[in-house]
């Protein structure tokens, strides 16, 4: 919602980009059977059909460009299954991806690069892995999952997955946020922190396909993350460290480098010498 009404949108404007689906299917105003008070707020007005619980008929009727998963479920498929003493028992199996190869393909047919971000944490609940996107796609997804997957190989090309968790920002919001001794974290500071972020990949992370810069860059990123997170303070003047304000942004950084924790390099023990 934030980066819509950010971008000049209305309130109204920002929410008719976004569709929330539920266990019961698409969340509109009068579905049968009514809707917690927590789901009303992105609840549909422009659709008034039968409930549609398909993913896969959803996607059919919205049309999405992104798709998150937010679920912490895999798929709930019937299972029928033999016990020792010869009888049929039902049960369900959540091993399967919540976002089968049918949803993933459909996505494809109607963007040219579907943005899939399965964020369910811990990977055993993650909606859609990386491989079976990256081959479901045909190499043409966007992913980023809440949980760690390593690379993967597809017709003679490496993917590698985002992971869309806050350990990227935290860092650098933390340190923005004492150095500019703010007196509180606001909304736009974090805003800011997330579009620094974004700003922050290198040309070799762009051509590789990546939207998140590689974690060896931590240190680096977090720097950038904390000068957008001390200018924000400063534009909304809730900046204590008002000296900071002199500095350009290339001061600021060298400011905020050399005051950055480095952990000590570990000394080797002495051996004393034989007499």
């Amino acid at each position: 919602m934030s980066y819509f009404l950010n971008l000049g949108m209305s309130e109204e404007e920002a929410k008719a980009r976004i569709w929330t689906v539920d266990s019961r299917g698409l969340i509109y105003q009068g579905r049968p059977g009514g809707l917690y008070k927590h789901k009303e707020y992105f609840a549909r007005k422009d659709y008034s059909g039968p409930p549609i619980k398909s993913l896969l008929q959803i996607i059919d009727y919205v049309k999405p460009t992104a798709l998150l998963g937010l679920s912490t479920q895999k798929a709930r498929l019937p299972l029928t299954q033999l016990s020792p003493s010869g009888a049929l028992t039902s049960t369900f199996d959540y091993s399967q991806n919540a976002f089968t190869s049918d949803i993933v393909t459909r996505m494809t047919e109607l963007n040219p690069r579907p943005i899939i971000f399965p964020l369910s944490n811990p990977s055993s609940l993650c909606e859609l892995e990386f491989a079976d996107a990256i081959k479901w796609s045909n190499g043409k997804v966007l992913y980023a999952s809440g949980s760690p997957y390593e690379s993967v190989e597809f017709e003679g090309k490496t993917y590698e997955p985002g992971q869309g968790n806050n350990m990227y920002v935290f860092p650098g919001i933390g340190l923005g946020t004492i150095l500019s001794s703010a007196t509180r974290v606001t909304g736009k500071m974090i805003e800011r922190a997330a579009t620094s972020l974004a700003g922050s990949l290198t040309e070799e992370e762009k051509e590789a396909g990546l939207i998140y810069p590689r974690l060896a860059r931590i240190r680096d990123v977090s720097a950038e993350i904390a000068v957008g997170v001390i200018r924000q303070a400063q534009e909304e003047d809730v900046d204590g460290a008002k000296n900071l304000r002199d500095l350009d942004d290339a001061g600021l950084m060298s400011y905020v480098r050399e005051r950055m924790w480095n952990p000590p390099q570990p000394v080797a023990p002495t051996v004393p010498s034989k007499l």
